[in-house]
């Protein structure tokens, strides 16, 4: 039986791991891809991060592994299907079977959902984007495009804005679903413009994002829109589904845990993008993972 089981190898949980280590934690780390890195293996330049700016995403996220194995961190490459909560034993289900511990530390993540079509993926990172707080800086005075009509949509053409030329706001409808304060605050920025019922067929481009093919929803017609960037914002998935019978989730599908980890049974702490808060960053995941094996190390010893 391990101390510590980490689900997931973003960056919270191989933080979570090397601060585990670090307390003399017999741990094990479960991920289900080859790669621990998380999300960051897919952005093609981190410039936001403490001290590593410019960064590859995928030689940050292979630092990122390469710590936690230098700590002395154990992997095991499966996929979770299943958490049980026996008490002092907590178990870990995978389809390379079961696996004990005291504590668990749900570290699965989330993914953005994307729009599926053509082009999407070839360009992700060279002009496909999904966090505008990440990669906004690098379109400063250019062209871009925001997909989507709810807070975070708004707030990302907002954001982008300040330094954007122009900002287009793609959306289906022809009203937004984003808060009224944001909406006004958007209607008053005077380089944005909305384009209403219209969705986006295809990201087209050779080595970067150069245009998108759009279609009006109404009348089917299709047009080319000229960018250099396109941010996508039409939600955000938690991977939770396999433990959202056992520890507390709020509505959207998020691990409720405070800035300490706990979650609703004793012993069982989250970190990263599955829990609950208002900012998903790359530093708040690690500073997440850190927190959280904090909290079990101290559970541990109580």
């Amino acid at each position: 039986m391990y101390d510590l089981i980490i689900i997931g190898a973003g960056p919270a949980g191989l933080s979570a791991a090397v601060y585990g280590k670090r307390a003399g934690l017999d741990l094990l780390v479960i991920e289900k891809s080859p790669m621990g890195g998380g999300q960051v293996l897919t952005t093609y330049e981190v410039d936001n991060y403490l001290g590593l700016p410019g960064i590859n995403g995928f030689d940050m996220g292979q630092k990122f592994e390469e710590h936690a194995r230098a700590a002395g961190a154990e992997f095991l490459e499966a996929e979770v299907t299943g958490i049980e909560d026996l008490g002092e034993k907590k178990v870990v289900h995978t389809d390379q079977g079961d696996r004990e511990a005291r504590t668990l530390i749900l570290a699965a993540g989330a993914h953005h959902a994307h729009l599926q079509v053509p082009g999407e993926e070839e360009l992700a990172g060279v002009g496909v984007s999904y966090c505008a707080t990440c990669d906004g800086a690098f379109y400063k005075g250019k062209t871009v495009a925001v997909v989507g009509g709810g807070d975070v949509a708004v707030e990302d053409a907002i954001f982008l804005a300040r330094f954007c030329e122009k900002v287009y706001v793609i959306h289906r409808r022809d009203a937004l679903r984003a808060a009224k304060t944001l909406q006004e605050r958007l209607f008053a920025t005077p380089n944005v413009e909305i384009l209403w019922n219209h969705v986006v067929k295809e990201i087209r481009g050779e080595d970067a994002v150069e245009s998108l093919l759009l279609e009006n929803t109404t009348t089917g017609h299709r047009d080319d829109l000229s960018v250099n960037g396109v941010f996508i914002a039409v939600g955000i998935q938690p991977d939770t589904e396999v433990f959202r019978q056992v520890v507390a989730c709020n509505p959207a599908g998020y691990i409720v845990a405070g800035e300490d980890g706990k979650t609703s049974v004793e012993g069982i702490f989250a970190a990263g993008d599955a829990r609950q808060k208002p900012m998903r960053q790359i530093i708040t995941a690690v500073a997440d993972g850190a927190n959280a094996a904090n909290t079990a190390s101290v559970y541990l010893m109580k």
